[in-house]
């Protein structure tokens, strides 16, 4: 069994300490580290995500159908049920985009952890979990959720609760909001980390409802700044994640950790 299956099993007996004005002030620490470097990379990988996506729909619906396209999602916007050729297909996609870039989000995390460390970090950095033994379970893991989230969302809005669905969905990613840190830093799999993350929100939800709660709200903020300042507070949210991870986990040498996956394959 490794450390972090170990750490997992002990939680499940007797729970874990866990301060929200220390975990909050870490947090902060954490993110001063880290603020300008990750307010960079997500406004540029923003841009280039927004110039592809835009290629993508030009190539897809011709120039010249740009406008009666979008006179189509003003339609589907303002309908209550989206027809389910469309939304299938639509989900689909979008949940497939997310489990490819999950990989390149979760480097935010590694930055977090080079900031708590002292530790140098490069844009090639970022791509680090793109690895295989990191990729595989970082897409299954979206892609679980993703899909319990969307055939629920669609199951309720066609008989006309689409309120609970999205209470439902919330409640989804609250439980599982820690398993990117597990398959990263846990090296835990995919269903392994899911289950771990759940353990873990279960036993003290309402103050790490409290924390994430303080965290987007943080995350948030930066709205008022013209827009662009919001690239610079959502890193906020990835260093309460890892602060929250490692308080309450701890975090192992990622060389041990990628050693033990060479040795295991």
């Amino acid at each position: 069994m490794n450390s972090t299956k170990a750490k997992i099993s002990a939680i499940k007996t007797n729970s874990y300490p866990l301060d929200f004005g220390t975990v909050f002030e870490h947090a902060f620490e954490n993110y001063k580290k880290i603020v300008l470097y990750a307010g960079l990379m997500l406004l540029v990988f923003s841009i280039l995500i927004s110039i592809v996506m835009m290629a993508g729909l030009i190539s897809y619906v011709g120039a010249e159908n740009l406008e009666e396209f979008g006179k189509k999602l003003e339609q589907m916007s303002s309908a209550k049920v989206i027809p389910a050729e469309i939304a299938l297909p639509l989900n689909l996609g979008l949940l497939l985009f997310s489990a490819i870039i999950n990989p390149f989000m979760a480097g935010f995390f590694k930055m977090a952890d080079c900031g708590e460390k002292g530790e140098e970090f490069h844009i090639a950095t970022m791509f680090t979990y793109y690895k295989p033994q990191y990729f595989f379970n970082l897409f299954i893991a979206v892609f679980i959720v993703g899909i319990f989230d969307t055939g629920i969302t669609l199951l309720l809005q066609s008989t006309g609760y689409s309120f609970i669905g999205t209470i439902i969905t919330t409640l989804i990613s609250f439980l599982t909001f820690l398993t990117v840190p597990f398959i990263v830093f846990g090296n835990l799999n995919a269903i392994e980390a899911l289950k771990s993350s759940s353990i873990i929100v279960a036993k003290q939800p309402l103050v790490l409802l409290g924390l994430l709660i303080v965290a987007v709200i943080a995350g948030l903020i930066g709205i008022f700044g013209l827009c662009i300042g919001i690239f610079f507070t959502l890193p906020f949210m990835y260093s309460m994640n890892y602060v929250i991870y490692k308080t309450i986990v701890g975090i192992d040498d990622v060389e041990e950790i990628e050693e033990k996956i060479i040795n295991e394959n």
